[in-house]
């Protein structure tokens, strides 16, 4: 996959970037780090810039972003209560639960998305969630506009610095987002125990 994304860079530029980009978002195994890094690296070997480069970048990753955001308020909160309603029981998850989750959103969402927009993987689908609890939609936009931007800027800047070696990055990228996933897994399972344990009846 790597090598066809690069040569799809090299062949349509700036818009090849925007493009790649856009995909990643809504099509997450597609690595937003050799896109940004390689994109890094073609400022070193045509006339491409670095400012040019994290634009179009940015424009296709909010693109995405935003894709995914309204496909989440196509799912909204109320239709996964009566998902819960039929299934919950099984995970022991109650709507309550839903509603509790949909007002920690409402009240941190906007720094959950910041933040987000610079883990691999969950900074694509961050998006949906954000959707389905009915974040505003400027708030979410000026949020995800800054994360990108961050790590636009920072992965775009690597890759022309590396210059030919920009590959180099990419063992690092796998070892940043094998901690990211861990920590993120482990959060998940926190929360499943805590809500395990809290809607466990007690024995008689």
């Amino acid at each position: 996959m790597q090598n066809w994304i690069t040569d799809f860079m090299e062949q349509y530029g700036y818009i090849g970037i925007l493009i790649m980009i856009a995909l990643e978002n809504v099509f997450p195994p597609i690595p937003s780090e050799v896109v940004l890094t390689f994109g890094g690296f073609m400022t070193t070997q045509t006339a491409m810039t670095v400012p040019g480069v994290v634009v179009f970048a940015t424009l296709g990753s909010v693109l995405g972003a935003v894709i995914l955001y309204w496909i989440g308020r196509a799912l909204h909160v109320e239709r996964l209560e009566a998902i819960v309603g039929r299934w919950g029981h099984i995970l022991r998850v109650k709507k309550e639960d839903i509603r509790k989750a949909d007002a920690w959103f409402d009240r941190y969402g906007h720094w959950t998305v910041l933040f987000c927009r610079m883990v691999p993987l969950i900074r694509s689908l961050i998006s949906i969630p954000a959707g389905m609890s009915g974040m505003n939609f400027g708030v979410f936009l000026l949020y995800t506009t800054i994360g990108t931007l961050v790590w636009n800027i920072a992965l775009v800047w690597v890759g022309a610095t590396l210059g030919e070696n920009w590959e180099d990055i990419l063992s690092f990228m796998d070892v940043y987002s094998n901690i990211a996933y861990a920590v993120i897994a482990l959060a998940g399972l926190a929360v499943i125990f805590y809500l395990i344990r809290k809607n466990r009846k007690p024995r008689n």
